[in-house]
């Protein structure tokens, strides 16, 4: 109805300080209306902001940041972390770590985009060793696991399935 958000204050606000942390349903019964409040238990999403920070080992990080309830500010959104020894992560972050979508490149060339977990290559991802060779599939916990495909320094491709170190059965993938 035209008027259901003063009534949904007016109602809400007999249970709840906070209106916007309250629902209700308006239920016709017999000629009356009984009303059902519904009072939401989340708390409001923590503001995001920019920062520029130089962690005590010299890391440093460019992005995004919020304040957790215990005043501690974590990254969390999209953010480009870099060593001194010239490691850099470009992507998203949850909970203070690498969590998304992401890429990691080590100073020794080898580089990893795909999916991070808790730190750890986790999902789908592309991990390019420093001799140009690369694995593309999927990843568990920093560990090949499952299907992928392994290209070779010579421009071979060895299609299969792969656990952690071991890869029984692959086939050379033939280009006619």
């Amino acid at each position: 109805p035209k008027n259901q958000n003063i009534e949904q204050k007016q109602y809400c606000n007999k249970f709840n300080k906070d209106f916007k942390n309250c629902s209700y349903q308006r239920i016709k019964n017999f000629k009356k209306y009984v009303y059902v409040i519904f009072l939401k238990s989340f708390k409001t999403a923590p503001e995001v902001f920019k920062i520029n920070f130089i962690f005590p080992n010299g890391d440093k990080y460019e992005g995004d940041c919020i304040r957790t309830s215990s005043g501690v500010i974590e990254r969390n959104g999209i953010g480009i972390h870099t060593t001194p020894n010239g490691i850099v992560y470009t992507g998203s972050w949850k909970d203070d770590k690498m969590n998304g979508f992401g890429r990691l490149e080590h100073f020794s060339g080898a580089i990893y985009e795909g999916h991070f977990k808790d730190n750890m290559f986790h999902g789908l991802g592309t991990y390019t060793f420093p001799n140009g060779a690369k694995y593309t599939g999927n990843f568990n916990e920093n560990r090949v696991e499952g299907e992928g495909q392994y290209t070779d320094i010579q421009g071979l491709e060895w299609c299969g399935n792969f656990h952690f170190t071991a890869a029984p059965g692959l086939r050379l993938k033939l280009h006619m």
